[in-house]
């Protein structure tokens, strides 16, 4: 038995945005249908660790049946010294004999299909004609979502807020070369959310980078930073006045600081969350409704969609040629 190693340029080579944005409805919709099996993730936290380790393991069936597991270290200070805070692999096993199919870079693949995830949930919830984006954030993810939230929407200008303007200036300039709209650093979360209806929170923050008084009537947040019970990017006003929608209700109930900390305060309970994405993708449930109304998507990132984009790049990375196989027997 042979297995594919793909690092982390072989993963970007292999998924193109507009490619992952399809394979992750797909990935959803599977989902809605029940033809997916997925525990909820397991966290490992040590006292004396600087991160957290998370192992997210899931089966779709099908005619070639196939295990994932991403095994991924979240290291928030990592942004400091210039590396992804994500750092792990995802593995693919036959689920017809078990055995290895692949290892791949973790980091690259968290990046895209989480973008491309809030992608399909701005394609099916935001305004048709939204297109003044805000990003809170400057590492990795505001990078990826940058470019997924453009393949969707007509971007007339982006807004950038981070840790320090300093950032959000090198941010810009960064990638103003990679999109046809003007980007502009802002020096507050405020100042970026002024008159936007397209909303990204990609920070690690534990404090809320989003409050009500800043966002615009019929704006649609994506907030995708946070996925600890502890810590939220999106405050209590905002999350009561929003119809919120999730990647996986457990998922949501047992790890959204977003909504826990909000539920903890009395302000929201279970029903607050209208729908899954994937429900709204397969017509089980309605979207937005309403010009006027504030849609926001809280993303977990799940294992189907790491499963999801993994096959993916397996399987075009057998049609051209790419990545190392080695003996695995």
């Amino acid at each position: 038995m042979k297995a594919l190693i793909l690092n982390h340029d072989e993963v970007v080579r292999l998924l193109p945005m507009t490619e992952c944005i399809s394979a992750m409805e797909e990935a959803l919709s599977a989902l809605a249908r029940g033809e997916v099996h997925q525990p909820l993730r397991m966290v490992t936290k040590p006292a004396a660790a600087r991160g957290v380790m998370a192992l997210m393991p899931a089966f779709q069936a099908g005619n070639e049946p196939i295990f994932g597991l991403k095994a991924i270290c979240v290291f928030p200070g990592n942004a400091r010294i210039g590396k992804d805070a994500h750092q792990g692999g995802v593995l693919l096993f036959s689920g017809v004999t078990g055995e290895l199919m692949a290892i791949m870079n973790a980091s690259a693949i968290t990046a895209i299909r989480t973008a491309a995830v809030s992608a399909v949930a701005t394609r099916i919830l935001a305004r048709e004609d939204a297109n003044e984006l805000a990003i809170i954030g400057a590492g990795v993810q505001a990078r990826s979502h940058l470019e997924a939230i453009a393949v969707v929407r007509s971007i007339k200008r982006a807004r950038i807020a981070a840790r320090s303007f300093e950032s959000a200036q090198a941010f810009a300039r960064e990638m103003q070369a990679k999109v046809a709209f003007p980007l502009e650093a802002t020096s507050s979360a405020e100042a970026a959310l002024h008159a936007a209806d397209l909303i990204v929170a990609a920070t690690t923050s534990r404090e809320p980078v989003i409050k009500r008084e800043w966002v615009s009537a019929g704006a649609h947040i994506n907030a995708i930073g946070t996925f600890s019970p502890a810590a939220r990017e999106v405050d209590t006003g905002t999350m009561a006045a929003a119809s919120l929608f999730v990647d996986r209700r457990e998922s949501a109930l047992n790890e959204a600081g977003d909504y826990l900390i909000a539920a903890q305060e009395g302000a929201i309970g279970p029903d607050h969350i209208r729908a899954e994405l994937g429900e709204v993708l397969v017509g089980a449930h309605q979207g937005r409704t309403s010009r006027e109304e504030i849609t926001l998507f809280k993303s977990l990132g799940l294992a189907i969609e790491d499963l999801a984009a993994a096959s993916l790049a397996f399987r075009k990375a057998q049609q051209q040629d790419l990545g190392s196989w080695i003996e695995f027997d």
